[in-house]
């Protein structure tokens, strides 16, 4: 007489949901690539092939937010040289926000829907929040590449929720900034914005990434200050003709006019171009 063989019952789980497994060094592997996987499958199923990206400090408040930390020194909170320092710093988040309204406004004018340009930040406060906020402003979508670091939280409500990301890997979040921009508009900013934008003129100047990249440096007193790009120059550790990876300005006209044409005139013509 044949018995009935107890059905066999598996108490192991599958590798790919042992939470312990993916956070251990082995599956450091399949980390990153998550996070160049999951981001490409919502840029794809939200047609962003191209970016506007705009960089700068998390350090810059709103002029609103300057004062009144200028009147709360005055009363006594807060240390007065700095709340004035920061005010005068507060021009640049309402240029950012003011620049990316109008870029956004632009993209979303042109006859090819397919080729807009959208507005991408770090996702954070400071100039990363203007960016966000004058894309959607603009009624624009707008992304948003948050970092995992111990600092304090911060809410940028303006990113648009479905293009909103958060990376723990530094290197993968850069790979995002540089793999769908367009065009890079450098606001005053630490040593996150320089680690950034040096990495991209890097990639430029090596001609690592080949496709149209226009490159603007937004506050040009800032800028002479921190970077002496003809120091630079006269100590032989660049060219002259690399001063012509960027731009320099004050002015968000001229800021706005440079972006628009190399854009018209190079992206829109060279869509899908690569690194």
């Amino acid at each position: 007489m044949n018995e009935e063989r107890p059905e066999r019952r598996h108490n192991s789980q599958k590798a790919y949901l042992k939470e312990s497994f993916l956070n251990s060094g082995e599956a450091r592997p399949l980390r990153i690539l998550a996070e160049y996987f999951e981001p490409r499958s919502r840029f794809d199923h939200y047609k962003i092939e191209d970016t506007i990206v705009f960089m700068g400090s998390a350090r810059i408040v709103s002029p609103e937010q300057a004062e009144a930390n200028v009147a709360a020194a005055e009363r006594g909170d807060g240390d007065f040289s700095a709340a004035r320092e920061k005010l005068a710093m507060s021009r640049y988040y309402e240029d950012a926000r003011e620049l990316a309204r109008r870029l956004t406004e632009w993209s979303k004018s042109l006859e090819d829907e397919g080729s807009r340009f959208v507005v991408c930040t770090g996702g954070g406060p400071g100039i990363m929040e203007a960016a966000n906020r004058g894309a959607s402003e603009a009624k624009g979508m707008n992304v948003g590449l948050t970092i995992s670091i111990p600092l304090e939280e911060f809410d940028n409500r303006y990113v648009t929720r479905e293009l909103s990301f958060h990376f723990h890997y530094f290197f993968m979040r850069k790979f995002w900034f540089a793999y769908l921009a367009k065009a890079l508009l450098v606001f005053p900013g630490g040593f996150g914005t320089l680690d950034e934008v040096f990495e991209i003129l890097t990639l430029r100047q090596t001609r690592k990434m080949t496709k149209p990249m226009v490159i603007v440096l937004f506050g040009t007193a800032y800028w002479d200050e921190v970077i002496d790009f003809e120091a630079l120059i006269r100590h032989g550790m660049i060219n002259r003709e690399d001063l012509k990876l960027f731009h320099r300005t004050d002015s968000m006209d001229e800021a706005y006019e440079i972006v628009t044409r190399q854009l018209a005139e190079h992206a829109l013509e060279d869509r899908g171009a690569m690194l």
